[in-house]
């Protein structure tokens, strides 16, 4: 498991659906791709997302990268740039409120900075 590859709250960017379909060159596959994380989103935070505004995503840790449109605003990005860490599994505040919501809905995410944490002795 190598850090870089996880967003500041754990999501595993090589795993996420959104990272897969940027990577995606068939313009088909992609419009599909969106659509089933739309719904995804749609049941995992009983939201009503349109394919639309799946945005494309290069990762919440590159400086200039695209960002979807969920993350572009994300309280937990902003935090750990703020304090200019690698990821939150290095944070003193680890696991604050804000992350603590964010694994109620994504539990690999704590697993994946929990890792981290245990690998590092943080």
């Amino acid at each position: 498991m190598m850090e870089y590859s996880f967003a500041f709250c754990g999501l595993d960017c090589g795993n996420c659906l959104i990272h897969l379909a940027t990577l995606e060159a068939d313009p088909d596959v992609k419009a599909r791709m969106r659509i089933d994380i739309a719904d995804m989103l749609a049941r995992i935070y009983k939201t009503t997302p349109k394919p639309e505004i799946i945005s494309d995503c290069d990762g919440c840790r590159l400086v200039n990268g695209r960002l979807f449109t969920g993350c572009a605003d994300c309280e937990i990005r902003k935090c750990a740039t703020d304090k200019n860490l690698e990821n939150c599994a290095y944070c003193i505040d680890y696991a604050c409120d804000r992350l603590r919501r964010h694994f109620s809905f994504d539990p690999g995410a704590q697993i994946n900075l929990e890792k981290i944490r245990s690998r590092h002795h943080v």
